[in-house]
């Protein structure tokens, strides 16, 4: 009795809970916020201790439709009452070639696409990388400064930053090369990158040796910053002209987060192959890489798969974020909020003098946090808003390569009245932070 009594004590306390956490999972994992949530619903989660707190969050981006959305929940629910899991590779099953279909036609807009899925953003990447060498017969990839493109050697590798995901955990994977991104605030022009690209080619690999570029059309992990058209457009040109690929990185920016269904579409251009994973599964965990046809056929039969790749619930669960996007029109809502948003923003950066730019497109909305007098990125002044903000029932995370930027990725299908209720709690959240809380 006594032992039953202990365990309903743990899995209702936070702070036991997250010593349980830290006795049994390694460091190198990190929590953002001190929480253990139990239960969550569209743009809201409750922790064990029963506090109410919204979520800005999303999953770091994987949650457009909201947690639990009715239409996933079903849709996944009746899947499991038919095929949980059989392996595409071993007998094929209906949501899959259905989910492949769909994308097919939203990315291909007429042209010949095909689709294979996996299970996380990074398993999407490498496959990306592997089917554009496929294609071209050549091994150079190029990344950019910021990038981020998964946890994996290869997805370490492609990413623009050393701390904290490279670490001490080389030697890493050869061929990549990297160029600056494009970033107004820090004085990087899309000049500077394309003249960075001709040195690159010049002293380091010529084109005829590289494969694809990957590139983020907004920059997620690096700090919310948008490749702007005529950057895309240029890198497209410089692409067809030398017979290489461009991969574009959906997996943060994909299913309506930038106010279009996928990032590229800002730049009226059409990628080679373009990466998706995050919130296309709603919650559950599937990630796809959709592509040109004849790209797509480069590799031989068996060199594409995963166990869990496409998993039946996975499937189940895509068609009904696709759905809920199509039939709520989540993309012009997208739109509608990331204009209220952005005002907004820009009003508290009148406010407070730590804001030091505010940044994004659609609902992919960011502030970077200076040090008003040096006007340097200021990570442990972004940290303290970030737990005021906490404390007051708002959960944000940060990123960009000094870790000084907020992000906001609440969910698509957030109310009015919530998303006027965490500004609110934003601003109360930078006033304690500044020391001008009343």
């Amino acid at each position: 009795m006594q032992n039953v009594m202990a365990e309903q004590q743990l899995y209702s306390d936070n702070s036991l809970l997250l010593d349980a956490r830290e006795q049994h999972v390694p460091r190198g994992v990190v929590t953002a916020h001190p929480l253990v949530i139990e239960r969550a619903k569209g743009s809201e989660v409750w922790d064990v201790e029963g506090n109410r707190f919204l979520d800005f969050v999303g999953g770091i981006g994987v949650l457009n439709v909201g947690h639990n959305h009715p239409a996933v929940v079903n849709a996944v629910t009746k899947q499991l009452g038919l095929v949980s899991h059989a392996c595409f590779q071993v007998v094929a099953y209906p949501g899959y070639i259905e989910l492949a279909q769909r994308l097919n036609r939203l990315v291909g807009n007429g042209q010949p696409f095909k689709s294979v899925f996996f299970t996380s953003g990074a398993e999407a990447v490498e496959n990306a990388v592997k089917i554009a060498r496929a294609h071209t017969q050549r091994a150079g990839i190029i990344a950019f400064d910021g990038a981020f493109h998964g946890r994996t050697l290869l997805g370490c590798t492609l990413t623009g930053m050393s701390q904290p995901y490279k670490q001490n955990f080389g030697p890493f994977p050869g061929e990549v090369y990297r160029l600056p991104f494009p970033n107004a605030f820090y004085d990087v022009s899309d000049e500077d990158c394309l003249k960075a690209l001709d040195q690159l080619f010049a002293v380091q690999i010529a084109p005829e040796r590289v494969a694809a570029f990957i590139i983020e059309p907004v920059q997620g992990d690096g700090g919310f910053l948008p490749a702007g058209a005529d950057f895309m457009q240029a890198l497209r040109r410089i692409t067809e002209k030398h017979g290489i690929l461009l991969i574009c990185d959906e997996v943060q920016t994909g299913f309506g987060r930038t106010g279009r269904m996928f990032a590229f579409q800002h730049s009226e251009i059409v990628p080679d192959l373009i990466t998706v994973a995050k919130s296309l599964g709603g919650g559950l965990p599937i990630s796809g890489v959709v592509g040109k046809a004849a790209v797509m056929e480069a590799p031989l039969p068996g060199g594409l798969g995963g166990t869990y790749g496409g998993n039946a619930l996975g499937c189940a669960a895509a068609l009904a974020v696709l759905d809920v996007m199509e039939h709520d029109n989540l993309i012009s809502r997208s739109n509608r909020l990331g204009e209220k948003l952005n005002a907004h923003l820009h009003q508290l950066a009148q406010k407070y003098a730590c804001i030091g730019n505010v940044r994004g497109l659609g609902f992919m909305q960011a502030v970077e946090i200076i040090d008003f007098e040096t006007k340097r990125p200021d990570s442990m002044m972004t940290q303290k808003i970030l737990d005021c903000a906490c404390q007051e029932g708002l959960l944000l995370i940060k990123c960009g390569l000094h870790r000084s930027t907020i992000r906001f990725l609440a969910p698509l299908v957030i109310t009015d009245s919530q998303l006027e209720e965490a500004l609110n709690i934003f601003d109360i959240a930078l006033a304690r932070a500044s020391g001008r809380f009343e």
